[in-house]
């Protein structure tokens, strides 16, 4: 199924939206199937310069795998993605690598590593990607990083003494630490209690803001993209099927888009 919206201009701005700017990432006729199901049939998707882009969706409707395509943790079978206005499939291993480590990545776990404390888990990206700091710009690095997500005095556990709120945090600020012009969020506020999942929303528009991150936020959370999303798109049978900020689909007299918004 496939819906047109019409929006209107007034309405192509969200309350807390950026202006567009340059487009950073674009997905050109993407498709992905595995085995016999066609997961991604035709995935046409924009995320411009300093915007927050929400998409939804029902479960199994590819929307994980869409961002795994865009860190390559997923390879299409066909279509064109272009980062920062360069074409992927033209980029040698080293440049892909050097224009993927400009994109962050929180995952819907966290991924952290339980074995390492707060601290060692924050030092590991930076080991792992930029070579050996001294300790005193590690100590920088990691203390700037838990400020931006209000856990300075988690510094020195482990993450399996952090409530799953925090555990959200610590992973944002992994991710941060790194100073990504792109962020890619999977569920952030999947099993968090109201009030935390607001907390998280409000740590995501704070992050755009604070960085000029450009972010792609899949949720089912209707608060959370409420709270977080200049514009949204929906996908549904492998496609996206409609979007407009949330106002408008909030709106939306169709009963389809309305139960995204129940």
């Amino acid at each position: 199924m496939h819906i047109d919206l019409m929006i209107s201009e007034d309405t192509q701005t969200a309350k807390n939206s950026s202006p567009v700017r340059t487009c950073v990432i674009e997905m050109r006729n993407i498709k992905k199937t595995f085995g016999k199901n066609e997961v991604l049939k035709n995935i046409n998707l924009v995320l411009n310069e300093q915007e927050n882009l929400v998409v939804l969706g029902k479960s199994g409707t590819g929307k994980s795998v869409l961002i795994k395509c865009i860190v390559g943790l997923v390879v299409p079978d066909s279509g064109e993605l272009f980062l920062f206005g360069q074409d992927t499939s033209t980029l040698r291993k080293n440049a892909l690598e050097e224009v993927r480590r400009k994109i962050g990545f929180l995952f819907q776990s966290g991924a952290l590593y339980d074995s390492m404390s707060v601290r060692e888990n924050l030092e590991f990206p930076l080991r792992r990607q930029s070579g050996e700091y001294g300790r005193e710009k590690l100590n920088e690095l990691v203390t700037e990083s838990l400020q931006n997500v209000g856990l300075s005095e988690a510094i020195d556990k482990n993450p399996s003494e952090l409530s799953g709120g925090m555990r959200k945090r610590l992973g944002l600020a992994r991710t941060l630490i790194l100073k990504p012009e792109i962020m890619l969020y999977d569920e952030p506020t999947t099993g968090l209690d109201p009030i935390t999942a607001r907390e998280i929303s409000n740590l995501i528009l704070d992050i755009q803001k604070k960085y000029n991150t450009s972010s792609i936020i899949i949720t089912h959370d209707v608060q959370c993209a409420k709270l977080t999303a200049n514009r949204i798109i929906v996908i549904n049978e492998g496609v996206c099927a409609v979007e407009g900020t949330f106002d408008v689909l909030a709106s939306s007299e169709d009963p389809w888009i309305g139960s995204f918004f129940e």
